[in-house]
């Protein structure tokens, strides 16, 4: 599930991306379709989960949008909208951490600190905000490095 997350969060939509990894592997495992069908069973399963999973996001859009946009201004609307922000962002920063936690001390806390995620880190961060490395090419040698150093 980690590994699904982490190919989530490396492009946009990662929680449809997440779904559709966990839907694929589920739909394989189960034989959905049969034993002959291991693949086209994983691929309806991500299929009609993707589906089910951007739906009531359309449904809300399409017929809440008009009424959120008719409560710009009034605060007993917007203050609950402020919190659901506030929340996003915390569970985002939470996010964070759990990762942070797991890459940092794979074997937890008691185990060893893992220096080298840090200087891959440091130094992404620095190519990105300072020389403005573009995303895929910084993500490519950030794999590379990984894996060299595996």
């Amino acid at each position: 599930m980690i590994d699904g997350l982490a190919l989530g969060e490396t492009t946009p939509g990662p929680l449809i991306m997440v779904v559709a990894f966990v839907a694929f592997l589920g739909g394989w495992a189960r034989e959905v379709l049969g034993p002959e069908a291991l693949f086209l069973g994983g691929a309806l399963a991500a299929a009609v989960v993707t589906f089910f999973t951007f739906l009531p996001s359309f449904i809300f859009i399409l017929a809440g949008g008009p009424l959120v946009e008719a409560t710009h201004g009034r605060l007993g609307f917007t203050a609950p909208l402020t919190a659901i922000t506030a929340a996003v962002v915390g569970v985002i920063l939470n996010l964070a951490l759990f990762f942070a936690y797991h890459v940092l001390w794979p074997e937890g806390f008691g185990g060893r600190f893992d220096v080298l995620s840090v200087v891959i880190g440091v130094a992404a961060a620095v190519a990105l905000f300072r020389f403005k490395v573009g995303v895929m090419p910084l993500l490519a040698a950030c794999a590379v490095l990984g894996l060299v150093a595996g």
